[in-house]
């Protein structure tokens, strides 16, 4: 709201953006499609789609942030490190019948600073026996590696009886 009411009524100017960033201490974050963040970060997901349905989990896990402090949490468990979260993709997908096909989708990518925002969003993978889907947040970082996740929350829906 903020962003359209600055974009709307200011017409931005150095000026205004000044004195909306003295008298609030806000710096207006604009998302949306045309957003660069948001562009950058629907990059890295398709990267990691393409990767994932190439059967290449290194590939995939380039988009998360390469560090000790990367955190994946999955039903009650919780994973730290980039080298465990790989460990653990490729411990529990072990072969191409076991990844499927994974697609992405209803995203929703909203920039919380200039370095950090967070994705909510889908994911489904297909495979020859079942379906299974679920839900993931992701907090991103701009690393000097690009846009990279930190922290993954990922939840897988009930298969069906």
């Amino acid at each position: 709201m903020i962003c359209q009411l600055v974009q709307h009524i200011v017409r931005p100017s150095a000026y205004a953006l000044s004195i909306l960033v003295v008298t609030t201490g806000a710096v207006p974050i604009c998302s949306g499609e045309g957003d660069p963040i948001v562009s950058a970060i629907r990059a890295v997901l398709h990267a990691q789609e393409i990767a994932w349905n190439h059967g290449d989990i290194d590939g995939f896990m380039n988009g998360y942030a390469h560090a000790e402090s990367t955190i994946f949490v999955t039903e009650d468990k919780v994973t730290r490190g980039w080298e465990t979260v790989r460990a653990r993709y490729h411990k529990k997908y072990s072969g191409r019948a076991k990844m499927g096909v994974l697609t992405f989708s209803e995203l929703e990518i909203t920039p919380l600073s200039r370095d950090t925002a967070v994705a909510l969003g889908r994911w489904q993978l297909k495979r020859a026996g079942d379906e299974p889907h679920g839900r993931f947040t992701l907090i991103f970082r701009l690393t000097n590696d690009g846009w990279r996740i930190v922290h993954d929350h990922t939840s897988a829906a009930e298969p069906p009886r």
